[in-house]
Formats: structure tokens, C-alpha cells, sequence
């Protein structure tokens, strides 16, 4: 019997408008859901980025403000350091940003000159992080790396500024063959110790004007080198300045004089490192006095070239043997000496030996007559030696040889208690520093012979390591140096002996081919000195201010001797002593070239001995 089939009731259509129903709210949520990850996205694509092209847009007109020095670089064209491989990844982001936005470097204003920024920058609050160094500067805060600040990025010259001099030594001087003298990384023949004068070891025949490759050979064993410029605490440049002036000096025209010079300018002036702080951050050194570098005109008769009066050379840093009391782009340092030691060991059993040598002479002076000079006090000098039984002269005039052996200068040297340094041709002389080595106080008699000079390497309180006699007491009042010397006690002449001994690490230059353990040497200082200015500079950028207000550069000497923290320039007992003519333009007069030229015909003498 079939079942009969029932007729729809109630209960079923209400199951089925229920199932309509279900479905109807599964698309009312699908829908909202739609819709708010729609909103989601738009808020996503749409108003952050209106938000962040809004805060590009203040970063780039922050980036571009003329106010800041220097502007930013692009650094995508700058390797990556050495060391310091935790930065590769931040490098490359900000170079990735900077090169859809790239900013050019404009140089730096002609007025503004080393640690002098004449106006202030007037953001109330700096963007430190638009300054190119600011990289630089954030490595002094790594307490875990032991180079933080101390960078040294160097240029790679074409060979023609340094190497390509060396191959043609022949024609480095008229009358030196230079070829002996570049040799062992600059030291020149090792000399022996035949007389029992020298240690046995690290002495050679140095030229006194071979800086320029003895430093070069030794920033090649500094242990903070770099190829990434942005963490750079300075850029060294090495260009053989001296050896390039040397060669052209005599019988060659300005274009020639100038040529290297402005070609160096040019290279480097095209150089993405150039713009991190136009140049303020550039170092280089120079074996020669400051004045074969100042030819103040283009007469043909004029002394030099004018690589320290270029634009972009008066916002580098140059190191030579004598600067310049009235400009503020050079800066002294030593003379090399006959001693370069490899090892700390070397120094410390030198150092030992000098305190225990007997010392037979009160004073003693190497050095020759200037008779074509009326304002010279040499001739008494050499006439006080001769007529004194303490005093011990060693006459350097024509026929002497005795004058031109280190053997016999450094004995006379190691024999006396105070050795005599006047000027020479110009204010300084090499001389000052083979008698400090040895052990014997210096006597001066114009603060341009070291002490406005050598600011970084010797103490501000001269009187602790040295004698200053003024000219005018030999020239005017021909006071006797015996008495004077002979009234200082023998405790003093101890205590300042003692200083002099202890200074001897950083007036010498240690061996290029290897590195001094714990000692600073000479190229130690010097390089910590660059390095300080540059890191001051850029911190005052940031802060607005400059080092010095109202700086005249005219007064250069005085600011070298300020303590930490002055600030202000006043009357100073040397003025009379730096009151020198200028010119028309401000600058040192002719004087200045004929002294670089007397110092030269003095060399053509010395090697005719």
C-alpha cells in the first residue's frame, strides 16, 4: 500500500524562508567585510603616503638650505670602510634614498678658512642628520671600536703627484742628488755607528727636507685607514709638495712653478669627497718651508708658487717645516731627524742614555755667519763661542766639513748642557731638533724659531724645556750668554733636561716600514692634531658657531697658543717680535721669499762642502 504523499505544511515553508534568510546575512557580512578591508587598504595606500611625501618634502627643503655648510653629498659613489662591515646595510639605504633625491655639493665661501666659519648657522635647532659627516662623527660614540674618530681616508692621486717625482730623484735639486735620500722609505743610507755616537741600530743620513715621503710611507701603517670617506675623521692627500716645488724652483717659470699645484686643486675638487666639507677635512704635507708655497704675485721674478694662496688650498690643512705667523692654512711640524726607531725599546734605552752622558760645554752652536745680513746675530754668537772656555763652536761656513757629519754634530750636541738656535735664513732650522734628541736644552731667541711654530708637538710653557734670550739682548745690549746661562741652577738645568728627554718620542719620526708599539711619534701627534681640528670644526657647524669670534687671520700665532677654552686675543709679549710689513693685500712681504731664498743658496753651499 503506497504511502500517501503528504501536502506541504506551515513548519516547511518557514524552513525554507529560513535557509533564504541565512544566506541574505552571510552576504550582508561578506560585504562588510569587503568594505572595511577597503577602507584599510585606503587609508594604507592613500593617507600615509600623502603623510610621508609630506615629511619628504620638509627633509628636502631642510636638505637644500643655504644656511647649512657644507651641503649633502650623494654618497652612493663612496666603497664601503674597511672595518666597520655592521654599516654596509644603513649605507646602502641612505644611498638609495639620496639617489632619488640627489643633493650637489656647493663649495664652501672663499672667506671661510680652517676653523673659521664667519657666520653662524641660524637654525635654532639643527637637523644634525642632514650633515655629511654626522657618520664620521657617530663613530667617536662606539666605545668598542678602537679607531671610533679616527678614520683616515686617503686619496688614491695619479702617480704623477707623488710616485712619478721619485722615479726622476735626479731632478728633485739642483745641487743634492735625491735618489740616496728617498731610500729606505725616505730615511736615507743608514749611517754607521763608528764613533760610538748612534744607537746601532735605526740611524740613517736623512735629508732634512725628506718629510714629504716619510710621512706618506708612514700613513700607509696607520692602523685606522678607511675607504669609506662618510666615517672619515680627515682625508689625507699625498701629493710631494716639496719635492714638486724643489724641482722647479730655480730657472723655470711660474706656469711651470704653478702647474702641479693647480692641477692637484682641479682633481680634487671633482672628488664626491671633496664635497663632505669643501676641502676643511683635507690635509697634506710639505717638507719645505711655507714661503717656497706664497709667491705673492705672477712676476716671473717672484719667489715659489702659490699653491697655499689657491682658493681651495686656504680651506685645506698643510703641515710643513716652517709656517707662516700671519696665515692660518699651515701648521709646523718637525724636521726630521737622523733617528728612526722600530720599536718603543729603541726610544726608551736612547731616552736613558742621554740622561746619563757627561756634559763638558755650558752651551755650543753649529752653524755658519750670515754677513749679508746686518740684522743677524750669528756673528756675535760665533764670536761668543770662540771666546768662551765653556762655549764649543762648530763653524758651518765654507771649508768646514766637520759641520755637515751627524757624527760630529750629534757629539757636540750630546757634549753640551744648552745649544744655541737663532735663525737662520728663515725662522727655523733643523738644528733645534738634532740638539733636543741629543738631549741639550735649546736656547732661542725669536718665538718663531719654534715656539709659535711647533704648537702641537711642544709645551705652551716654553720655559720648562727652553731658553728664550730676545734678539735685541745679543744685537743691541751683547749681554753675555755665559753669565746668563750660568745663572740658572743646576736643579733647573736638571728638571728642564729631564723635560727635553721626555719630549724626544714625539719630535722624531719612527720607521715608515713598521710602527712605534706604545710611544707617539712625531707623525702621531700630527695626525691626532688634524684630526681634533676637523672634529671641532664640525661640531661647531652643528652647534652655530665658530671657534673664535671676530678671527683675523693676520693673528694666526696667538689663537695656536690659546689655552682650552679661551677664546679671547690680546696684546701678547711677542708682538713686536711678528710686527712684519705687509703688502697692499695684506700679505707678508718680499722678505719672506728672500729668506725661502737665501735658504735655498745655503743648501747649494752645504754641498759644496
Amino acid at each position: 500500500m503506497r504511502r500517501r504523499l503528504g501536502v506541504s505544511g506551515p513548519s516547511e515553508k518557514m524552513d525554507k524562508g529560513s535557509g533564504k534568510n541565512q544566506q541574505n546575512r552571510l552576504c550582508l557580512l561578506a560585504s562588510l567585510s569587503a568594505f572595511f578591508w577597503i577602507l584599510l587598504l585606503y587609508f594604507h595606500f592613500v593617507v600615509l603616503a600623502n603623510s610621508n611625501v609630506t615629511e619628504s618634502t620638509q627633509l628636502q627643503s631642510n636638505l637644500i638650505n643655504p644656511e647649512m655648510i657644507p651641503t649633502l653629498v650623494n654618497r652612493h659613489s663612496l666603497t664601503q670602510p674597511l672595518t666597520k662591515k655592521a654599516t654596509e646595510s644603513s649605507t646602502v639605504n641612505e644611498s638609495t634614498q639620496l639617489q632619488s633625491n640627489p643633493v650637489h655639493p656647493e663649495p664652501l665661501p672663499s672667506h671661510l678658512t680652517n676653523d673659521q666659519v664667519t657666520e653662524p648657522l641660524k637654525s635654532a635647532t639643527p637637523q644634525t642628520e642632514t650633515y655629511p659627516f654626522i657618520r664620521a662623527l657617530k663613530t667617536i660614540e662606539n666605545k668598542t671600536d678602537p679607531c671610533g674618530g679616527r678614520y683616515i681616508y686617503v686619496h688614491d692621486l695619479p702617480p704623477r703627484f707623488n710616485e712619478d717625482m721619485l722615479k726622476e730623484c735626479k731632478s728633485l735639486s739642483l745641487w743634492t742628488n735625491m735618489c740616496k735620500f728617498t731610500s729606505n722609505a725616505g730615511l736615507g743610507p743608514p749611517l754607521e755607528n763608528v764613533e760610538g755616537v748612534f744607537s746601532n741600530t735605526g740611524w740613517y743620513a736623512t735629508n732634512q727636507f725628506a718629510v714629504d715621503v716619510i710621512f706618506n710611507n708612514r700613513m700607509k701603517q696607520y692602523e685606522c685607514l678607511t675607504h669609506d670617506s662618510s666615517i672619515a675623521a680627515a682625508i689625507f692627500v699625498p701629493f710631494y709638495a716639496g719635492f714638486d716645488i724643489a724641482r722647479y724652483l730655480w730657472g723655470h717659470n711660474i706656469s711651470r712653478r704653478d702647474a702641479a699645484s693647480l692641477d692637484l686643486v682641479d682633481w680634487l675638487t671633482k672628488r664626491p669627497e671633496w664635497g663632505i666639507m669643501g676641502g676643511k677635512d683635507h690635509f697634506l704635507v710639505a717638507g719645505r718651508i711655507t714661503w717656497d708655497f706664497r709667491r705673492l704675485s705672477d712676476e716671473e721674478s717672484d719667489w715659489g708658487n702659490k699653491l697655499l694662496f689657491l682658493p681651495a688650498a686656504k680651506n685645506m690643512s698643510m703641515l710643513v717645516v716652517e709656517s707662516s705667523p700671519w696665515n692660518a692654512n699651515d701648521f709646523g711640524i718637525p724636521y726630521p731627524t737622523y733617528f728612526h726607531p722600530a720599536k718603543d725599546a729603541d726610544v726608551i734605552s736612547w731616552q736613558e742614555r742621554m740622561r746619563n752622558l757627561e756634559r763638558k760645554w755650558l752651551f755650543s752652536f753649529a752653524g755658519a755667519p750670515r754677513a749679508d745680513n746686518p740684522k743677524s746675530i750669528r756673528g756675535q754668537i760665533i764670536d761668543q763661542c770662540r771666546n768662551s772656555k765653556v762655549g764649543k763652536l762648530l763653524e758651518c761656513d765654507f771649508g768646514e766639513s766637520k759641520c755637515h757629519s751627524p757624527s760630529s754634530i750629534m757629539q757636540m750636541f750630546q757634549s753640551s748642557l744648552f745649544c744655541l738656535q737663532p735663525q737662520g735664513d728663515s725662522y727655523t732650522r733643523r738644528s733645534a731638533f738634532d740638539s733636543m734628541l741629543a738631549g741639550c736644552i735649546p736656547v732661542f731667541f725669536h718665538p718663531g724659531s719654534a715656539y709659535t711654530q711647533y704648537t702641537w708637538h711642544l709645551p705652551k710653557n716654553y720655559s720648562t724645556y727652553s731658553v728664550f734670550i730676545p734678539e735685541d739682548d745679543i744685537r743691541k745690549r751683547n749681554i753675555s750668554l755665559e753669565e746668563r746661562l750660568s745663572e740658572i741652577s743646576p736643579e733647573q738645568v736638571k728638571i728642564m733636561r729631564e723635560n727635553v728627554i721626555r719630549l724626544i718620542p714625539s719630535l722624531i719620526y719612527a720607521d715608515p716600514r713598521s710602527k712605534l708599539e706604545t710611544l707617539k711619534d712625531s707623525f702621531d701627534v700630527a695626525v691626532q692634531a688634524v684630526i681634533d681640528k676637523v672634529t671641532r670644526l664640525r661640531r661647531n657647524i652643528i652647534e652655530g658657531h665658530t671657534e673664535y669670534d671676530n678671527f683675523v687671520e693676520e693673528n694666526s700665532w696667538k689663537y695656536a697658543l690659546l689655552d682650552e677654552g679661551q677664546r679671547e686675543v690680546g696684546a701678547h709679549e711677542w708682538d713686536p717680535f711678528f710686527s712684519k710689513p705687509k703688502d697692499a693685500n695684506g700679505e707678508s712681504n718680499s722678505s719672506s721669499a728672500e729668506a725661502a731664498k737665501n735658504s735655498w743658496k745655503n743648501e747649494q753651499r752645504d754641498q759644496a762642502q
